[in-house]
């Protein structure tokens, strides 16, 4: 066992040893080489790569200089006494490094690591994607999300570059630590006017537009990005009429431009027009009916998906889309990718509402509204007679129907005809005082998660997104869920050669309740029901005397709020997709 200890010492001591052998080997390595008229940043790239060393240098040091012929076996330091000689330049070695510089009094050059970021002049914002490169090499780094970097081993002699897209490049002496802000290039970022069939500049459009930035009309919450169009441009109103999912708002660019024909703008999306999936027409909006769930013709857009809205004001947008623009055009743009962006994006929204009080409304309780019905029945206008033939009955038009009724079986009825049985039911009604609010709504979460991923270069750029709306309902049989799937391409062809392809796709699935309103036909006595129930307006009508348990006469039938919700619904499962493709051809390559 000894001998074994001492039989290992050697080997530690060689492997010890094997990285500086390693070191002396790479100094003295024979290297051949051979160059043509090369300038010397070229000859300094090449001998960096055979011989393992990092050169750097200052282009403007060496730029004035080239060499031409062939060296056999020779070291790096006896290449370099070769390539340099009668130039006014020295080299020093240092590790790995070599640091060519200018013969004189100058102090050496100095490396370091710099650490910075890009800003950009216009809002202070950090640039993303900006790129920092050594000049005269092939060195260089993407600024991060944030607008940092960090670019190590850089010679103070050397220059830094620093260049975004519609940005004027700025070219700096390097220190640690630099805080870069670069101006926009006015002539690149000009001012354009999107008319869904062209781009062109502000300064040579004619008509009445205005551009709104999506980031700056979205409303935490509110998944139909439509509804915040409201208050941003001069001339636009909207009109909220549900707060149901799907439904679309009011919108008028002119106003009412026919009394008998529609007013409502024309959508378009990445410059292809957006049909309704049923034409409604305005006074069809607030009329409860079922096809206004489905007349929004942006409900299936995710709203983290649109950059901007383009809002065409005047008759000069009928002269692109024709007669059905005469009520205005909104132009949907939305997002790319981007050249030298690459970035992975997540937006989660959790929106609570609670549950409505009668704090916040003025109304009567149930003994407050008994009082008033005490006073009316001593009045002779709460008789039997009067009751039975009245389309909406309450508390005293149950307590007659209970006092009709008659069971075969037993023998008896549902409420005796006597002061006693009637004080005793209508004292009941005075302390039910039922909280519509609390029967028919419920705290909710509703959630909206979006993921999106941008990549981009030169050639070609990519963008795709994936979102999610779950909202559970804030009321009863109001749940909806939307899923939505987004990508965008562009494919860079030639200079004047582009092809951009476009794919939508959106699932609704969601649940909206019914209608108190109906309809009676006098002649066959049947009566039909129409569609929105409204829980919200229901609570705020109906007086807070009835029991949520029983039967009242609503339009000359008995109803039951709670039946009524959970019978009478609709269910919409409603698929929409979206495929497209532009190809642009420009004749001037230049252009």
């Amino acid at each position: 066992m000894r001998r074994k200890r001492y039989l290992l010492f050697p080997l530690f001591f060689f492997l010890f040893c094997l990285p500086f052998c390693a070191e002396a080997q790479v100094g003295e390595k024979k290297l051949t080489v051979e160059f043509k008229n090369e300038e010397l940043s070229s000859v300094f790239k090449q001998l960096s790569k055979i011989s393992g060393y990092k050169i750097l240098f200052t282009y403007d040091d060496v730029k004035s200089y080239t060499y031409s012929g062939a060296i056999k076996d020779k070291n790096i330091r006896e290449i370099l006494d070769i390539v340099l000689s009668g130039k006014k330049l020295e080299y020093t070695i240092d590790k790995e490094f070599i640091t060519i510089t200018t013969k004189g009094p100058s102090k050496q050059a100095k490396v370091y690591t710099v650490n910075g970021v890009v800003l950009s002049a216009d809002d202070g914002e950090p640039l993303i994607g900006a790129t920092v490169m050594v000049k005269g090499t092939s060195t260089g780094v993407l600024t991060d999300i944030d607008g940092k970097f960090t670019l190590p081993n850089v010679s103070s002699r050397s220059k830094l570059e620093f260049s975004y897209v519609g940005m004027l490049p700025q070219s700096l002496s390097p220190s640690p630590t630099m805080k870069v802000t670069l101006q926009s290039d006015v002539q690149t970022l000009s001012e354009v006017v999107v008319t869904g069939m062209q781009r062109m500049d502000k300064r040579m459009f004619t008509g009445a537009t205005d551009q709104l930035k999506a980031e700056n009309i979205k409303m935490d919450g509110m998944a139909d990005i439509s509804r915040g169009l409201e208050g941003r441009s001069a001339g636009v109103s909207v009109q909220n009429v549900s707060g149901t999912f799907g439904t679309a708002p009011k919108i008028r660019v002119r106003g009412a431009t026919s009394i008998y024909g529609s007013s409502k703008p024309l959508w378009v999306v990445d410059g292809v027009i957006l049909e309704d999936a049923i034409d409604v027409g305005p006074d069809d909006l607030s009329s409860g009916d079922a096809e206004t769930l489905i007349s929004s013709a942006i409900a299936g857009l995710n709203s983290d998906d649109i950059e901007s809205f383009q809002i065409l004001k005047d008759g000069s947008a009928t002269s692109i889309y024709g007669a059905r623009a005469m009520a205005g055009v909104i132009v949907v743009t939305t997002k790319k990718g981007r050249a030298g962006v690459s970035k992975i994006s997540y937006t989660g929204e959790f929106t609570t509402r609670a549950i409505p009080s009668y704090k916040e409304f003025n109304i009567m309780n149930s003994q407050e509204q008994m009082g008033i019905y005490k006073e009316m029945e001593q009045k002779g206008w709460l008789n039997s007679a009067d009751l039975f033939r009245t389309k909406d009955t309450g508390v005293y038009g149950r307590m007659y129907r209970l006092i009709d009724e008659y069971n075969n079986s037993n023998g008896q009825r549902g409420l005796l005809n006597t002061p006693e049985s009637r004080n005793a039911y209508l004292r009941e009604a005075e302390m039910r005082n039922t909280d519509w609010f609390d029967v028919l709504f419920t705290n909710a979460i509703s959630q909206n998660h979006s993921v999106s991923v941008t990549a981009g270069t030169e050639k070609s750029s990519f963008y795709a997104s994936l979102s999610a709306m779950l909202d559970p309902g804030w009321y009863k049989q109001s749940k909806v869920k939307r899923y939505t799937a987004n990508v965008n391409t562009t494919y860079n062809l030639y200079k004047n050669l582009s092809i951009n392809l476009i794919s939508n796709a959106s699932y609704r699935q969601q649940n909206a309740p019914g209608t108190m309103s109906s309809t009676l036909d006098i002649a066959s006595g049947k009566m039909s029901r129409g569609f929105d129930i409204n829980p919200y307006s229901y609570a705020l009508n109906t007086s807070r005397t009835l029991d949520p348990s029983a039967d009242y006469i609503s339009n000359y039938a008995p109803f039951n709020i709670l039946h009524e919700l959970d019978n009478n619904y609709i269910e919409i499962n409603m698929v929409d997709v979206k495929f497209q493709g532009e190809l642009k051809w420009k004749s001037d390559s230049r252009a």
